[in-house]
């Protein structure tokens, strides 16, 4: 996006949302492929679609595309021109008919086009292809009464006819008469077969001659950057406001994060509270966790509660620990002695502390303490 700013030239770079293409992406003169293709690396949205716009490149890859429609609905239902393509001067050797019209390249508004009447007209035109160095069609002249023209917008079929009044061979250069006509079946068929192209298009335009012999004839079919015609155009612009804001809607609904926090909020109201009491149970499981290992490691004195049953809750154990601390000290002078506690399920459960063996060793340490002390005098007695 060019901007002039104080006579500098200031390029900025931005991101559509979605585009309106109304014009050709190739002409005689501008070629934008880079910039569709930045479109398509953008998964831009648009107008046609990026992808039949490629396709509308070159005439004669669109006119390989009727050829299979012709060849689907027939030649009356689809009556499609005779046309020749040659891919280089070299193979311009002769034609069989003349006079024939030569469309060189791909060009727009009957630029690129020439009639050729003899044999030598079109070696001259052979040898401006050969200096082109493009590719070329080659049809035969018909002498027309009146073009056609019928476009589609959306859902909106329209015709026209064109019929020069300057003289010109070319009814789309020059001066014309313009009329809009009924919109046959006929018409509509032609129309409806082409927007089927290239996976859809919103807008499109077909261009036939109606001859003097009576005959219609397709020779073009354009893409949205058709030109509106007739007093009708403003109408025409609406109906392609319309249509974008349509698609807009469809490809560029904004994502509403407020929406999503308050489903995101709803969603957790509504969880069941057998979701959420596995994380208390969780950090429950993690405190016995941690004071069983405490509990194991408990002085020589001190005695080790083992339940009958394995589930026990935290308050119990703790006032069962609190018991047990205070019955050691109240019978550590008994020969033998039997605690029984009971447990809440119940089951009682008999604890035996044998206390001879603490005497014996309280004795023999009495023993060794009185004969280290007699030593101890004796020595000093003596020296005395």
């Amino acid at each position: 996006m060019i901007v002039d700013r104080n006579g500098t030239k200031v390029v900025r770079s931005f991101s559509p949302d979605f585009v309106l293409f109304r014009q050709n992406i190739r002409d005689s003169n501008n070629d934008f492929r880079n910039l569709l293709l930045g479109f398509k690396y953008g998964s831009i949205p648009s107008i046609n679609t990026v992808h039949s716009l490629y396709n509308f490149q070159d005439k004669p890859w669109v006119f390989s595309q009727l050829l299979h429609i012709q060849r689907r609905l027939g030649k009356e239902n689809f009556p499609l021109i005779e046309q020749t393509f040659y891919p280089n001067h070299q193979e311009m050797v002769t034609v069989s008919r003349f006079p024939c019209v030569v469309k060189i390249g791909h060009a727009h508004g009957g630029q690129g086009k020439a009639k050729v009447n003899s044999h030598h007209e079109y070696q001259d035109v052979a040898s401006v292809v050969a200096v082109i160095k493009n590719y070329c069609t080659v049809e035969p002249f018909i002498d027309a009464k009146y073009d056609v023209h019928v476009q589609k917008i959306g859902g909106n079929y329209k015709a026209f006819m064109r019929k020069s009044i300057s003289g010109n061979w070319k009814a789309n250069t020059g001066s014309a008469m313009l009329e809009q006509i009924q919109m046959t079946d006929r018409y509509r068929q032609w129309v409806d077969a082409v927007s089927e192209l290239f996976g859809g298009l919103d807008m499109c335009a077909v261009e036939a001659i109606q001859g003097k012999d009576g005959r219609e004839y397709i020779i073009e079919v354009n893409g949205s950057g058709m030109t509106f015609l007739g007093e009708s155009q403003e109408e025409d612009r609406r109906l392609v406001a319309e249509l974008v804001v349509q698609r807009m809607q469809t490809y560029c609904r904004p994502i509403m994060s407020s929406k999503q926090s308050s489903r995101s909020s709803i969603s957790s109201q509504s969880l069941p509270e057998e979701q959420i009491a596995p994380s208390s149970s969780c950090q429950s499981m993690t405190d016995s966790q941690q004071r069983a290992p405490a509990a194991s490691k408990q002085p020589e004195g001190s005695f080790v509660d083992r339940p009958a049953t394995e589930s026990r809750r935290d308050s119990q154990s703790s006032q069962d620990n609190s018991d047990r601390k205070q019955v050691p000290t109240q019978e550590q002078h008994k020969t033998s002695s039997e605690v029984k506690t009971t447990t809440p399920g119940g089951a009682s459960s008999l604890f035996r502390r044998d206390s001879q063996s603490d005497k014996r060793k309280d004795s023999e340490d009495h023993d060794d303490t009185m004969q280290n002390l007699r030593k101890t005098f004796a020595g000093i007695f003596k020296d005395i």
